[in-house]
């Protein structure tokens, strides 16, 4: 595969892991007729911007996340106080844009000394215009423009904090279940590509060994063994060979579709029986039914492999080696990128049950944290205060950020030395 496709398919993977998720926030949070500020993929600098609607789009430079920013959940807006000189300017009576300062570049501008505010729930500027005080409806879009810079106002019902404790849950926890919906759709979708095991087929035999001696043949399929089925149960069949050592073994296999009775004797190779074959399986294609049940299965099986794996680091069983960071990510990706399309797939949607099951840890700064708090709040019937949630948010951030440093120089320092 090309380096060109391989970095392609690296790109593809993270952004669309990534805006799955933060679509999933904002579509449940417009759904609540939250004001959405930005949807951004990655952190840092901006790459590319447009904005569309309420909401601007942006692109960043650091591929480590992403996030959508909703009006009310941190500090925004420029607080506008009486006896502070503004510029209006109106439409329809109604006020369009509040400026706070290059007042002397401004034309066809109101100028006045405001005596009373509310732009969050009274919607209004009592505005003292020499001498005259006009009391002045502010348009609930309004923007709010400092250094040249638009902001839209966010009323009270607007912002996160004016909806309901069960409206701004169903907002956090659409991002990590967007990431399940997407993981089960492909892994359903490597089933389909894949097939579903059939049969156990021989697939090269070792000269020499026991099965080259009763007349085992590469493209054998293993029918039964001592009178018991196989089907594609390989792992059953490796047992019952490590369990007769030096005993003869009754085989039915199918070759050219008609069925061939042949007795192997494993012998003793310090590990239990071998009799010398190697083993693939035979596939078909799986119906809409069994692609939903193998898929729900290798979900379930994943969910559980990558919870082990969060419970051994709360409880320190690991080793730095063992954590992975942005580097062994790509580095792994680019592995499975060029195993195969559906290996690709695979490890897509490991990938983003992963990233579902990472954020809904109660872990400051990830959803679990902030659903934590928003149990808090339904319990007491009142919120935390915002100031000191944010705090241990950006703390928890902090935190996450100095891991992904370390994780990282661990990645590279692996990398140099081979």
């Amino acid at each position: 595969m090309s380096t060109i496709q391989n970095a392609f398919q690296i790109v593809l993977l993270f952004f669309v892991l990534v805006t799955i998720h933060e679509w999933g926030h904002f579509y449940f949070a417009k759904r609540a007729g939250i004001l959405v500020r930005e949807f951004a993929i990655g952190f840092g600098p901006k790459l590319f911007s447009f904005k569309k609607g309420e909401t601007r789009y942006t692109l960043r430079l650091l591929p480590i996340g992403g996030f959508v920013r909703m009006a009310g959940e941190d500090p925004e807006m420029i607080q506008i106080r009486s006896g502070q000189t503004i510029g209006v300017k109106l439409a329809h009576s109604q006020v369009t844009h509040i400026y706070v300062d290059q007042l002397q570049n401004l034309t066809d501008v109101t100028i006045g000394t405001v005596e009373q505010i509310d732009l969050e729930k009274g919607l209004f500027i009592k505005l003292n215009v020499n001498d005259e005080v006009r009391h002045l409806s502010v348009h609930p879009q309004a923007m709010m423009v400092s250094k040249g810079k638009e902001t839209q106002i966010a009323p009270w019902d607007r912002q996160f904090g004016s909806k309901t404790v069960g409206q701004r849950a169903l907002s956090i926890v659409a991002g990590p279940v967007m990431n399940f919906l997407l993981a089960f759709v492909l892994f359903i979708v490597v089933v389909f590509m894949t097939g579903i095991p059939d049969k156990v087929k021989v697939q090269g035999v070792i000269q020499g060994s026991p099965a080259e001696k009763a007349g085992l043949r590469a493209g054998d399929i293993i029918v039964s063994v001592n009178h018991e089925p196989i089907g594609s149960d390989s792992g059953k069949l490796t047992n019952l060979i490590r369990q007769s050592v030096n005993q003869p073994m009754v085989w039915v296999i199918e070759r050219n579709k008609e069925q061939v009775r042949m007795e192997v004797t494993p012998e003793d190779k310090g590990n239990g029986g071998l009799v010398g074959v190697t083993l693939t399986l035979e596939t078909r294609q799986a119906s809409v039914m069994e692609g939903l049940r193998y898929g729900g299965i290798n979900f379930v099986k994943a969910s559980g492999s990558i919870l082990d794996s969060f419970g051994k680091l709360v409880t320190l069983q690991f080793k730095m080696d063992d954590l992975g960071g942005p580097v062994r990510i790509v580095e792994f990706t680019s592995e499975q990128a060029s195993a195969g399309l559906a290996q690709y797939i695979f490890w897509a949607g490991l990938l983003s049950l992963y990233l579902g099951i990472f954020n809904l840890l109660p872990f400051p700064a990830l959803d679990g944290s902030r659903l934590v708090f928003l149990g808090f709040e339904a319990v007491r019937g009142k919120p935390v205060d915002p100031s000191r949630e944010s705090m241990v948010h950006f703390v928890g951030f902090a935190m996450l950020m100095l891991l992904m440093i370390a994780v990282t120089y661990n990645d590279i320092l692996r990398l140099m030395k081979g």
